[in-house]
């Protein structure tokens, strides 16, 4: 509108590292394994993250920082430095990674090299599925005299893509893949595709050949999988605990979570509350009727499973930061004995 105020804005201005963090392991370190801190980089990563320990023991050297991929519980190692990277921690990297069989690296600087990001891209593409390298740079901004606030870039990354053909590759010289597995794949492929497209903060795991896929919830031993049901018509998304504490979990949100479970998973589909007393796993799972096999279905099946994850991890992932199994007593009503229903059958 003609003569209305201009806004006045602010201009960013980097700010020095040594600013906020004096020392790598006095200060940067604790400062990352924060929660929050942790979840900045998770979500600049794409793999929910929690800290295991800091300054982690590797034969005679110190990790800065353990974590688990809540997804599928494997090590995660993070080390860090504030100036720009070196061959020293290079090297160290690769013996933390080895001593630790850690599967995911992420290395966190100021700054990288040429070389070393050259050397992290070399890693990704050398290396078998399942092993991951990312190079992370850290910076600081802040607008006038606000306070700082930090921002992470990835600098080198696993490429997805070029590691999944390369294993179908490998996979069909040892054995073409079935019809029915082809779909699979070709199914969460698309779909991953279409979260990405949809801007939906949830990240399934690397298509495979697979009929379910997995989506973490923020920690460890808890998760969400989706089920695309080809055979029997049937799909369905499942929130799952596992562990020695599954059964005493489960309980507790039986107890304390029942009647808003139903009232926002009901609209969804029918919803299934799976004890599975003779298994290491509890379920509460949501089920719909599907043709999957059919692939011009796949478009209102994408809409359902994609609301229907974001719907239950919306629900869960608060619920699962609360659950202490120590706080556990059995009621007489608790569903230990209730008949199950059958597994899905893909």
């Amino acid at each position: 509108m003609i003569g209305s105020p201009k806004p006045t804005l602010g201009r960013l201005v980097r700010a020095d590292l040594r600013d906020a963090w004096v020392g790598e392991a006095t200060d940067f370190t604790p400062w990352l394994a924060l929660p929050d801190n942790i979840t900045l980089l998770s979500e600049t990563i794409g793999i929910e993250l929690e800290v295991e320990s800091q300054e982690k023991n590797v034969g005679p050297f110190r990790a800065d920082i353990l974590c688990r991929d809540t997804i599928d519980n494997h090590f995660v190692l993070i080390e860090n430095q504030l100036e720009r990277t070196d061959h020293g921690h290079l090297g160290q990297l690769l013996t933390y990674a080895a001593g630790l069989e850690a599967v995911t690296i992420v290395w966190v600087a100021s700054r990288f090299t040429d070389e070393h990001r050259a050397a992290l891209d070399w890693l990704n593409n050398a290396t078998k599925s399942g092993f991951n390298f990312f190079g992370l740079e850290v910076e600081l901004w802040k607008i006038g005299e606000s306070a700082m606030a930090p921002k992470f870039n990835v600098v080198s990354q696993p490429n997805d893509w070029t590691k999944t053909v390369r294993e179908q590759a490998a996979a069909a010289q040892s054995g073409p893949l079935s019809d029915s597995q082809r779909l699979h794949l070709e199914f969460w492929t698309q779909f991953r595709q279409y979260l990405a497209d949809r801007g939906s903060q949830i990240r399934i795991t690397r298509p495979s050949s697979n009929h379910w896929s997995n989506v973490p919830v923020g920690r460890t031993n808890f998760g969400l999988s989706p089920w695309n049901g080809m055979r029997d018509h049937r799909s369905a998304v499942e929130f799952s605990m596992w562990g020695p504490d599954a059964k005493a979990h489960f309980g507790l949100i039986r107890q304390r979570y029942y009647d808003e479970v139903e009232r926002r998973l009901t609209p969804l589909g029918t919803v299934e509350w799976r004890p599975l007393p003779n298994k290491k796993v509890s379920q509460i799972r949501v089920i719909r009727a599907s043709t999957a096999s059919n692939p011009k279905t796949w478009p209102e099946l994408d809409a359902w499973m994609a609301n229907t994850l974001e719907t239950m991890h919306a629900l869960f992932a608060p619920i699962v930061k609360t659950l202490d199994a120590a706080g556990y007593v059995p009621s007489p009503d608790d569903p230990s004995s209730v008949s199950e229903v059958s597994d899905l059958d893909n």
